[in-house]
């Protein structure tokens, strides 16, 4: 096959899916556009705020997206071959993560815009809400690390072009940094002045478009301003951890200040970026003639000794299914929703998008050639040689073509990481009881300190070399992801069971759930016990390693919400045989 018959089977098979399946949930769900919404109900002009579906989607949009659906689908078909990691984009966005989404919005919004874990609280137990939130601040956590540690390499990264040309780290820093700036004075704008939205999304698109051509005259690089030392290696590592600690306080930052100053025009923006950043991957697969020379299918085993089974499943995470979604959904999106059927374009939708950004993204792992120096790069340098190569074909210089990848990328996590220390914040405060000033403060200081902790810490491989942090968080950043999807799916199906009773919905969320805990808790079973085990002797140890206990947590956490799922269901089961029983009785009496 070709990168245009996978660019137009995948696109088509997404397409058909929107159209039809997600038609056939909203059927389902009962979406009514006649309902008053929370954003109505509840209108404050703050948080709850009627939105009109294509501004809330790229909102949305942005908000999801992040280093998941380039950096996992980017792995996989490394590790695997492209045509397993294809197969589960595709198969797992459609019947999985954009049902996740969609019902996870759609929880949220019949429940007052409520959290997922209030929906939870509500129809399991107090028990459940309380394990529920402390997995997803712990999932949060590692999020954070994982996202902080994969941009702060791109500061440092030097990428080198096939024509020679090379892509400076630093010029990617102050193009970064310069787009954190676009955003507050487009807030500032917005609030104080009469710019319209539309106008002031045409001038800062153009504006972010400048900030990608000036950062590559000015670079900030850490290695020469702190003039470091070491092997080259060796200073790009300390460089990283530099940016590490700093991309940290600016979630502290972003994570106290008002929504309207950064995270809702930044989130506009990134949203638009996102959209542009798509739409040169579709035209580099439409019109790109480079042909297709990574294999399709490699083997059940990668060389680094993963399998297939569970490993693929969580290493593509957001690309084809995220539980991190449903914190934005049930977050923010919901006390935006314009219209109860606005669930199916913002929810469904999105997740679908999302599915052809992997489908970019692995397409960059296509056309490299088997053992050349490219699989060799990290992630984000892989997705900046083939995106930039695709924008090149619209005739912007090579070193501008991979910046714009590079800086797509950033902008990407940036979205997700101040948002990631306020749904944490959030956390805190309703685990402490305290919503006031001190009450934020704490939150949020927990939330993006404890992860400085991980970040200064040094990891190592399997052969004892140091390597970037993220590299050894992946995989727990993905099972705890795909985990935290499938209790979400654990709970929207107990809720949707005691208000519907009706067998669609062990068809369309009982499977997805049985399917998402047995992979993630299977995955996150093997990444824990590898680490309770010699690497010599392969005899049990016990291990400092947090990532080690981290896991034994989150499993315990996932068990425990298991069993209060099944408690739930099968007490509501004999109150209902109870009730029609007495039913029974009664009816014969008269």
């Amino acid at each position: 096959m070709t990168l245009l018959q996978i660019a137009m089977l995948s696109a088509t098979v997404l397409l058909v899916a929107y159209f039809t399946y997600g038609r056939l949930l909203s059927k389902l769900l009962r979406l009514n556009p006649q309902v008053k919404t929370p954003a109505y109900e509840l209108q404050d002009d703050l948080d709850f705020v009627p939105t009109e579906p294509q501004f809330l989607l790229s909102q949305h949009f942005s908000a999801i997206a992040a280093a998941g659906p380039i950096v996992g689908p980017i792995l996989a078909g490394i590790a695997f071959g492209w045509l397993p990691a294809l197969i589960w984009i595709l198969v797992g966005s459609i019947l999985i993560g954009g049902v996740h989404d969609m019902t996870a919005l759609t929880a949220s919004i019949r429940h007052k815009a409520r959290s997922i874990a209030e929906v939870v609280r509500e129809h399991m137990s107090w028990r459940s809400y309380l394990l529920f939130l402390s997995f997803i601040w712990i999932a949060l956590i590692y999020i954070i690390v994982a996202f902080t540690d994969i941009t702060a390499q791109s500061f440092v990264l030097t990428q080198k072009l096939e024509n020679g040309d090379t892509v400076s780290g630093g010029a990617i820093a102050s193009s970064s940094l310069l787009y954190l700036v676009l955003p507050i004075i487009m807030g500032l704008l917005l609030r104080f002045t009469k710019l319209s939205l539309n106008v002031a999304t045409v001038i800062f698109v153009l504006l972010i478009g400048a900030s990608i051509y000036v950062g590559q005259y000015i670079p900030l690089d850490f290695v020469q301003v702190f003039q470091l030392t070491g092997t080259a290696a060796e200073q790009n590592l300390a460089a990283q951890k530099i940016w590490d600690v700093l991309l940290l306080i600016y979630c502290v930052i972003a994570g106290v200040i008002p929504v309207w100053l950064l995270l809702q025009p930044r989130g506009h923006l990134g949203g638009y970026f996102l959209y542009i950043a798509l739409a040169a991957g579709v035209v580099g697969l439409l019109f790109s003639q480079r042909p297709i020379t990574h294999p399709a299918f490699i083997g059940w085993q990668s060389v680094k000794g993963e399998q297939l089974f569970p490993m693929l499943f969580i290493m593509i995470a957001c690309g084809a299914c995220s539980g991190f979604h449903a914190l934005i959904a049930s977050g923010t999106t919901s006390k935006q929703l314009r219209r109860e059927t606005d669930a199916r374009t913002i929810g469904y939708g999105s997740m679908l998008l999302e599915a052809m950004v992997a489908v970019i993204s692995l397409s960059c792992v296509m056309i490299a050639l088997p053992g050349s120096g490219t699989l060799n790069m990290a992630p984000n340098g892989i997705y900046a040689a083939g995106v930039g190569s695709y924008v090149e074909l619209l005739g912007i210089p090579a070193v501008m073509a991979a910046s714009f990848a590079l800086m797509a990328f950033t902008t990407f996590v940036f979205d997700t990481l101040d948002v990631c220390t306020r749904l944490g914040r959030y956390i805190i405060q309703e685990l402490l009881g305290r919503h006031d000033a001190a009450g934020r403060w704490i939150g949020t200081l927990l939330t993006a300190g404890i992860p400085v902790f991980f970040v200064l810490q040094t990891s190592l491989d399997s052969s004892g070399k140091p390597q970037e942090v993220w590299r050894a968080f992946w995989p727990l950043f993905g099972a705890s992801n795909q985990l935290l999807a499938a209790l979400t799916l654990l709970g929207i199906t107990v809720w949707l069971w005691r208000t519907r009773r009706e067998m669609w919905v062990w068809v369309v969320t009982g499977i997805p759930t049985v399917w998402m805990y047995v992979m993630s808790s299977w995955a996150l079973l093997v990444i824990t016990r590898a680490k309770f085990l010699k690497k010599e002797s392969g005899e049990f140890q016990l291990t400092s390693d947090p990532v080690a206990w981290a896991g034994v947590v989150l499993l315990a956490l996932a068990a425990l919400m298991l069993v209060e799922a099944m408690i739930v269901l099968f007490n509501d089961r004999g109150n209902r045989r109870g009730q029609l029983a007495a039913a029974a009785v009664a009816a014969g009496a008269n």
